[in-house]
């Protein structure tokens, strides 16, 4: 007969070995559920994801539950190498792997392609025909570029020519923008735009970054866009390089910035009172965007962050601001044609933005952030 000690000893034996010893889904350390029906094992976050589906997961504590002896049986028969060979022995090499902190939408549209749909076991190519089509179709909901309102607009994603177009009327000739696939990046951004399946489109407009804001009210859609943009940045990408392989692009197809929140500015010459602005810093594009507000369409500004060979440098500065300033945790970033001075509300984003500052003026620089940063100077 089954004892509650005895086989919870054996599960947490079990996920101590390799590959049990994070989660199946998202990757976070140390699980403590698994899935007794697909023989994985999981954190709390996505197990509360598999409960959503009961008809392919059921979830118990390997700490807490009972076990029955022929549950523990097939864990040890599975475990999560077993699970992956079998649920993602096809995943295309463009589709997008959630990692423990993204957003719930994400990981919850991963677990239902690999257990409900069974995208990746190969056993039909449905759904990834869709994401590399020549043309794939949306229609989402978009934010107005000077207000907050949110208005349907139809989004046509095309693997011809590499674009992205939307149009205000589906019967509408004429595309609103037509946006290139060479500066085009997506991330979901839920808490910043008010949305579960919020998504930032970002590209250059006339050498300004420009932001759309979106969302679609069913989750399977907006990551299928999502991902199908992914297939065809990483189309252009390689038609672009062709010498690479399509490993070496996958860090390119889309980016999460580094670093994100407000600060207070001062102007060029120091004298200027501070104003509240919201940052991003990318370390793909070595960026520093400000915005008036998050969900600004487009930057007021941009700062190129290159080496300190090249005489860029960060500091921590203190001491109350003359000029108005509410926040005293400052910041100096020092660019070879300018200095920088920065307010932060609290010392801890103050040591974030500078660890994060600091991680890319370490990073070496490659042909094209040379090609940016020339780029960037000319456009001051």
């Amino acid at each position: 007969m089954a004892t509650l000690e005895r086989n919870n000893k054996i599960l947490l034996e079990l996920v101590r070995q390799p590959g049990n010893n994070v989660c199946a889904d998202c990757g976070a350390p140390e699980p403590d559920w698994a899935s007794y029906t697909l023989g994985v094992f999981l954190c709390l976050n996505c197990s509360g994801l598999h409960r959503n589906l009961p008809a392919v997961s059921r979830v118990k504590s390997i700490r807490l539950d009972f076990w029955e002896d022929s549950l523990v049986q097939f864990m040890r028969e599975s475990g999560n190498s077993a699970a992956k060979a079998i649920y993602e022995k096809c995943i295309p090499v463009f589709f997008y792997r959630p990692q423990q902190k993204d957003c719930v939408v994400l990981k919850d549209q991963w677990i239902r392609a690999k257990y409900d749909r069974r995208e990746f076991t190969g056993e039909n190519t449905y759904y990834q025909q869709g994401y590399s089509a020549d043309l794939f179709e949306a229609t989402l909901w978009k934010k107005g570029k000077d207000n907050k309102q949110f208005l349907k607009r139809i989004f046509l994603l095309s693997q011809k020519d590499y674009t992205l177009k939307y149009f205000i009327k589906e019967d509408s000739k004429v595309p609103k923008a037509v946006i290139s696939m060479k500066d085009l990046n997506a991330v979901f951004q839920t808490e910043k735009i008010g949305h579960a399946h919020g998504l930032q489109i970002s590209y250059l407009h006339v050498e300004r970054t420009r932001n759309l804001f979106v969302y679609h009210e069913k989750g399977q859609e907006i990551v299928s866009l999502f991902n199908a943009i992914r297939a065809t940045r990483l189309a252009y990408l390689q038609r672009k390089h062709p010498t690479l392989r399509a490993i070496d692009l996958i860090p390119q197809l889309t980016r999460n910035c580094l670093k994100e929140g407000f600060m207070e500015k001062t102007g060029p010459t120091q004298r200027e009172p501070f104003k509240k602005r919201w940052f991003t810093l990318c370390s793909i594009n070595r960026k520093l965007l400000y915005f008036k507000t998050p969900l600004d369409a487009t930057e007021l500004g941009a700062v190129f962050i290159g080496t300190e060979s090249h005489s860029y440098s960060v500091s921590e500065s203190c001491g109350r601001s003359s000029r108005g300033g509410r926040w005293h945790c400052g910041i100096t970033l020092q660019t070879p044609g300018r200095q920088f001075v920065f307010m932060c509300e609290q010392q801890q984003e103050q040591r974030e933005w500078l660890e994060a500052f600091t991680k890319i003026i370490s990073q070496p620089m490659t042909p094209e952030d040379y090609a940016n940063e020339a780029n960037l100077s000319r456009g001051k």
